[in-house]
C-alpha cells in the first residue's frame, strides 16, 4: 500500500494551537512532528490538515517530491528549530505542525486489513508505543488498540520513535480495553496474552485464524482484568541469561512469529 493510501472513517477533533517546547503535543487538536521520515510521512497523508512547516533549506531538498506552491513554509535556521521541539530532539532540519490524527474505531480497523491486532496494556512510553507502531507497519498489523486513559497522547517524539508508521497504521483508542477485547473475540479474533511466567511458548499458541497480540506495561505485564480476557498466554522462548525484553522488541519477535506461521498453523 502507497504512502498515505490507507483510508479511514474517522471521527472529528477539535482543538487550538499552542506553542512552547515539550513532547510535540502541541494542544488536543494540534501536534508539532520533526524529523524527516515522520514529516514527510504526515505530508503524503491525505487525512492530515497541514498548518505549517518550519525547514532548513537542506531539510526541504532532503523531501521525497515537491510541497504544493502554496504550501505555508517558513524558512529558519537549525538553531531556531531547535526551540520549536522537544530539548536534543533530532528534527533534521524539518518541523512541521498539523491536526491531530482523527479517532478510528475497532470494527473500521479490522475491515480495512487482515492483519494482527496489536493489543498495548498500560503501556506509556512513547518511544514503545512508536516503535511497536513501526514493527506494526512492518508486519501488516490492522491496528494498535490502547486504552486512551492509560496510553500516551500523540506527539512529535512517538511520531519520531515510529518513523513514519503513525500515518499508516491505524491507532484505536478505546474507553473499556476488556469490552474492546470482548469485540475482538466476536470478531473471530484468537486473543493472545505474552507473559514471561506462561507455560506455552508462542509458536504453539499460534491458531489458524486471526490473531490480537496483548502487551502489557514492562514490569507490571498485563493487568489481571485483562489478562482473564485472553483467550491464551504464551511466552517467548528467551534464554536465562535476561529476565525480560523490552516491550517493544517483544512485540516485533511476536509479530515475526505471527507473520512465519506455517500455512497449516
Amino acid at each position: 500500500m502507497a504512502k498515505g493510501e490507507r483510508k479511514r472513517a474517522l471521527r472529528g477533533r477539535a482543538g487550538r494551537m499552542k506553542g512552547g517546547r515539550g513532547s510535540g503535543r502541541a494542544s488536543t487538536g494540534q501536534v508539532r512532528l520533526w524529523g524527516r521520515h515522520p514529516v514527510e510521512a504526515a505530508l503524503n497523508n491525505p487525512v492530515r490538515s497541514h498548518s505549517k512547516l518550519w525547514a532548513t533549506r537542506e531539510g526541504i531538498a532532503s523531501l521525497d517530491g515537491e510541497l504544493p506552491p502554496d504550501f505555508p513554509v517558513e524558512y529558519a535556521d537549525v538553531a531556531d528549530l531547535a526551540r520549536l521541539v522537544a530539548k536534543d530532539a533530532p528534527h533534521q532540519g524539518l518541523v512541521l505542525e498539523c491536526a491531530a490524527l482523527e479517532d478510528v474505531h475497532l470494527d473500521e480497523a479490522i475491515a480495512g486489513s487482515d492483519g494482527p491486532l496489536i493489543v498495548l496494556d498500560q503501556v506509556t512510553d512513547p518511544h514503545n508505543v512508536g516503535a511497536i507502531l513501526r514493527s506494526a507497519a512492518a508486519f501488516g498489523a490492522a491496528a494498535i488498540v490502547t486504552q486512551d486513559r492509560h496510553a500516551p497522547p500523540e506527539s512529535g517524539v512517538l511520531a519520531k520513535s515510529a518513523s513514519g508508521a503513525l500515518e499508516v497504521v491505524p491507532w484505536v483508542r478505546v474507553v473499556n480495553l476488556a469490552r474492546a477485547m470482548e469485540e475482538m473475540a466476536e470478531a473471530g479474533f484468537w486473543r493472545i496474552g505474552l507473559d514471561g511466567s506462561a507455560d506455552t511458548d508462542l509458536a504453539p499458541a499460534l491458531p489458524a485464524g486471526r490473531v490480537a497480540l496483548v502487551l502489557g506495561a514492562e514490569g507490571e505485564g498485563m493487568r489481571h482484568n485483562i489478562a482473564g480476557h485472553c483467550d491464551a498466554l504464551a511466552r517467548l522462548p528467551i534464554g536465562d541469561a535476561i529476565e525480560s525484553l523490552n516491550v517493544s522488541n517483544a512485540a516485533a519477535i511476536a509479530l515475526y512469529a505471527v507473520a512465519t506461521r506455517p500455512p497449516s498453523a
